[in-house]
């Protein structure tokens, strides 16, 4: 017969068994099995979106579009013209043509609104083409004096950027503040530079096509919207730009070389006769600068004005003492040879391409008949 023994328990188990008895408190609940856990899943942005979730996952990606949008609008906004260039109409010589379609497209809609609707709305593009120096940055610079409006002066750099999606966001952005400052004018000088020809695929980068297409958007959106935005681009190579570019620049006009009024009145203005001097052979002036544009014939005549000047300076310099600046001589008047002198050392820069810009100008230029 096999000897049960009993366990005796010890005083220590005995007092907490007891305690337990007495304690009414319940036994805590037994910790659940160890698990691991699960991933949250993660949803797109919708509108029909529920649980805090979705919605603080939409909050977030629309402040940070906002935010950026925000930055890419500061941006733009620097380059607004915020003073007056001070270029008047008047001090424009000759390219009656170009500052007349000008007016009509700008001047005139915000003067009489009334008569600008249905059919006869203004142009919402023009573009300025020739050769360089002759005067086209000078007539966008009248339209920020005169007519008033917001300008916007982007160039290739304002719209441009190195971060992917960038340049088209800017693209949309400067156009929804034009909108939104209306009326304005987006000058785009060098427009060239942004909107070439488009290319095949394979030999033109992903981020320029995507520029390209967004400008082609955002102007034609503005043949659709009654706001009075209009886009002036100049430019000096007018055969480099996309077929769907000049498309939506509805008028194309040519800025030529001066003709000879608009040379002798240039040369009136730069170089007045002054009594009891020689008088300033225009008419040999402007025999003489034929094919001259208009910065070439204002280096002419500041080349002409430095020669007494630089009489001056060899007579100074010549001297052992200094002269107070109160006890200077005045500089000496222009003579002839300084104005032959003049001729020979300027030559003309803007008469290589002539040609081709006439041959452009007959196909796709805008020619207003009074």
């Amino acid at each position: 017969m096999r000897r049960v023994s009993a366990s005796v328990a010890s005083p220590r188990e005995t007092k907490t068994r007891t305690a337990r008895r007495l304690d009414p408190t319940p036994p805590p609940a037994p910790a659940p099995p160890r698990h691991t856990p699960t991933a949250t899943p993660t949803w797109p942005c919708s509108s029909n979106m529920s649980g805090w979730r979705g919605r603080r996952s939409c909050g977030m990606g629309q402040l940070m579009l906002g935010r950026q949008m925000r930055n890419l609008a500061e941006t733009l906004l620097r380059d607004i013209i915020r003073g007056s260039p001070d270029v008047k109409w008047e001090s424009i010589k000759g390219l009656e043509n170009a500052k007349r379609l000008l007016k009509e497209a700008v001047v005139m809609p915000i003067k009489y609104p009334k008569y600008f609707t249905g059919l006869l709305s203004p142009w919402k593009g023009i573009l300025l083409f020739g050769p360089p120096g002759t005067g086209k940055t000078m007539l966008a610079k009248a339209v920020a004096t005169e007519c008033e409006t917001t300008f916007f002066n982007i160039s290739a750099s304002s719209i441009v950027s190195k971060w992917r999606g960038d340049s088209e966001k800017l693209v949309k952005v400067l156009f929804e503040l034009a909108r939104h400052h209306a009326p304005s004018t987006i000058f785009l000088d060098e427009i060239d530079a942004i909107i070439s020809q488009r290319g095949e695929a394979r030999s033109e980068h992903e981020a320029s096509r995507r520029l390209k297409t967004e400008l082609l958007i955002q102007m034609d959106g503005l043949t659709k919207t009654d706001e009075l935005v209009f886009v002036l681009a100049a430019t000096n190579l007018p055969w480099e730009l996309d077929a769907a570019m000049l498309r939506r620049l509805e008028k194309r006009i040519l800025v030529p070389l001066p003709e000879i009024e608009a040379r002798h009145a240039m040369f009136e203005e730069l170089l007045p006769s002054i009594p009891g001097t020689m008088e300033i052979p225009y008419d040999v002036l402007v025999e003489k600068t034929e094919g001259y544009s208009g910065s070439d014939i204002r280096l002419v005549c500041k080349e002409a004005a430095m020669q007494p000047l630089r009489r001056l300076m060899a007579v100074l310099e010549g001297r052992q003492e200094e002269v107070p600046e109160d006890e200077l001589p005045e500089v000496g008047p222009i003579t002839r040879e300084d104005i032959e002198l003049a001729l020979r050392n300027t030559r003309p820069s803007a008469h290589l391409h002539v040609h081709r810009y006439k041959k452009f100008n007959e196909d796709y230029g805008s020619h207003v008949l009074s």
